[in-house]
C-alpha cells in the first residue's frame, strides 16, 4: 500500500497521508483550508512497515481504505504547571 506523505505548511507536526501523490480530491475542502498547501514529504510503502512514528499503522491503513487519507496531529502539549500542581497535591482551579 504506497501511501503519500505531506507535512502542513500552517500547523506544526501535522502530516497528511493520502492514496496517490498529489491527489487530494478525497480531502474535505475546509480541512486543505486549515493545513494550508500541502508539502511534499515522501512516499512509503505501509505493507512493509511496522510501525509509524507518531501514527498507529493500522489507523492509517483503516482510514486510507475508508476515507482515502489520514490526518496525523501531534499530541496535546502537557501543561506543566498542572502537572507540578498534581505531583505536589495542589487541586488545580
Amino acid at each position: 500500500m504506497l501511501t503519500a506523505v505531506y507535512k502542513s505548511n500552517k500547523k506544526a507536526d501535522t502530516y497528511l497521508f493520502v492514496e496517490k501523490r498529489d491527489d487530494f480530491s478525497k480531502v474535505p475542502e475546509p480541512l486543505i483550508a486549515m493545513f494550508g498547501q500541502p508539502q511534499y514529504v515522501m512516499l512509503i510503502n505501509l505493507a512493509k512497515r511496522e510501525y509509524l512514528g507518531g501514527a498507529d499503522l493500522n489507523t492509517v491503513k483503516q482510514a486510507l481504505s475508508n476515507e482515502g487519507f489520514y490526518l496525523q496531529i501531534p499530541p496535546p502539549e502537557e501543561n506543566l504547571l498542572d502537572e507540578f500542581k498534581k505531583a505536589k497535591g495542589v487541586e488545580s482551579d
